[in-house]
């Protein structure tokens, strides 16, 4: 039996004193696919938050590897580079993680914030320049972009940290055919690699493609496993 990669045990949180998340349960595995669905308003995106260490539980305990993440763990800083490296979090709206001066300089970010060589910097800004087709677009600087261009500008610079896990809220919202079917083929391909997926989806299509585990937040904030 394979130990859990992830796993939630009956965690809350409210903000102030509206509840976000009631006793949620969720226990992930490396190589898991899980779609995650609900109404708006029910908490996935808090989920989303909590799981990336933004905010912690009030109640319950959260584990990623083992190690249980709250707010002292993160403030050992080895630790937390280690933790944020290994969780991708693609944001829904692009313009929320983009902030360089240019696409190059922004996939290059991550790795020279994790203190790797120049070389290996420059071998995963070129890796991910070329995976994502977006080599014409080096110099350009990401606020001149199309949305499906932001996109995939985003997910080059959570590749070039190799996570082990990618987390995605509504990854095709706002983008063209072509951009759809282009990140529903990369998604495959990183599960296929034996990475884990975590996905907050309206769109049945992309779920049903994606997904190996399923799970639906209630409007009481309450997280059902499928």
């Amino acid at each position: 039996m394979k130990a859990d990669m992830i796993e939630l045990e009956n965690v809350c949180f409210a903000y102030e004193k509206e509840i976000a998340l009631r006793y949620v349960n969720l226990h992930v595995e490396k190589g898991d696919s899980v779609v995650i669905q609900g109404p708006n308003g029910c908490g996935k995106s808090t989920l989303i938050r909590l799981l990336n260490g933004i905010i912690f539980p009030s109640e319950g305990r959260y584990l990623y590897q083992g190690h249980e993440i709250n707010e002292k763990a993160l403030k050992d800083s080895r630790f937390a580079k280690w933790f944020h490296q290994q969780m991708g979090y693609v944001f829904q709206n692009a313009d929320t993680q983009l902030f360089c001066g240019s696409v190059e300089e922004e996939i290059a970010f991550g790795p020279t914030q994790m203190g790797l060589p120049e070389s290996e910097i420059q071998k995963r800004t070129e890796d991910c320049l070329r995976l994502f087709g977006i080599e014409k677009l080096r110099e350009r600087p990401p606020y001149h972009l199309s949305g499906g261009e932001k996109r995939k500008v985003s997910l080059a610079c959570i590749l070039s940290l190799n996570p082990e896990v990618l987390i995605l809220d509504e990854p095709l919202a706002g983008l063209d055919e072509k951009t759809q079917e282009f990140l529903i083929g990369f998604l495959k391909s990183f599960h296929k690699a034996g990475k884990t997926l975590i996905t907050i989806t309206h769109n049945r299509e992309l779920a049903h493609t994606i997904g190996t585990r399923f799970a639906v937040m209630n409007e009481e904030h309450e997280l059902n496993m499928l």
